[in-house]
């Protein structure tokens, strides 16, 4: 398997004194996802957790939708010229009855850790038709909840400590239980990984739920939690213009800059409710 950290040494430079030591970075590197054999993307990541990244990103792409859609998932022998194994190509066989993924979602280039839409083929894809509706979602979301949000994720980040570099998703419960978190050097990789966990536990759709995420809110990311049926979705930074529309548009509740006990709330403020959070 991949590692999560290398170690470095750097020079470290303090209050004018200089020395040498050993740093340890997040580990970043490319994981090809193949469909039924056929290479479809290629996503910059950090390794773990890839079985659930390659079938999260295929729920956010709307070709997948329930556990039976995927007859497996395998990491592919002879990706190298001498037949090694490098654990960075991933194959997901589907179901014979599911459709194969459009020409639409293949990439052109490489998907970034910072940009999962850069070399979309084709930006018409973009706004994907979910299978479920968020909009009629009865979760109601008490601010001061709300507010312990993301010191709960952060304390359940077991390599950012060691990093610094690794965004978080976190998905919680109603009352407010981290149910499954995920890191990745992206993200939307992060979210990937949360949202294929939920569909191999056969948990889709997460209605009832909220998704904390580190960083800003990116249009991508609200499109991930409506294609997963989840109805608010929390950031500790800015969201977006599209982002906000999108949500708005999707009837999910849309949370940024959440720190502490404040927040800007975006779309979906029927939502928050000072009577605490319930389903």
């Amino acid at each position: 398997m991949g590692r999560v950290t290398v170690r470095r040494r750097v020079l470290r430079v303090r209050d004018g004194a200089v020395s040498h030591r050993a740093d340890t970075l997040v580990a970043e590197e490319p994981m090809e996802i193949r469909v039924d054999g056929r290479p479809l993307t290629v996503t910059m990541r950090t390794p773990g957790d890839d079985f659930d990244l390659a079938v999260g990103f295929l729920v956010s792409e709307g070709v997948v939708h329930a556990p039976a859609d995927v007859s497996g998932v395998r990491y592919c022998l002879g990706a190298t010229a001498d037949g090694s194994n490098t654990y960075n190509v991933v194959d997901v066989v589907l179901d014979p009855a599911v459709p194969a993924p459009s020409a639409s979602l293949e990439r052109n280039f490489y998907t970034t850790s910072s940009c999962g839409l850069c070399g979309k083929a084709s930006l018409d894809a973009v706004r994907t038709s979910s299978a479920w509706s968020v909009a009629e979602d009865p979760l109601r979301v008490g601010p001061e909840l709300l507010a312990t949000l993301p010191d709960r994720l952060r304390d359940a980040q077991r390599v950012f400590d060691s990093t610094g570099g690794l965004h978080a998703a976190g998905l919680f419960s109603a009352e407010g239980e981290l149910l499954c978190l995920r890191e990745d050097v992206g993200r939307h990789n992060a979210v990937d990984k949360v949202l294929g966990h939920a569909l191999r536990e056969g948990l889709l759709p997460l209605r009832g739920t909220a998704l904390m995420v580190s960083g800003r809110a990116s249009f991508e990311l609200v499109q991930k939690a409506v294609m997963a049926g989840i109805p608010l979705l929390a950031a500790v930074s800015a969201p977006s213009s599209l982002a906000a529309e999108l949500a708005e548009d999707s009837g999910l509740t849309l949370v940024g800059f959440l720190r502490g006990s404040s927040m800007n709330v975006y779309a979906g403020t029927d939502r928050i409710s000072p009577l605490g959070l319930r389903p």
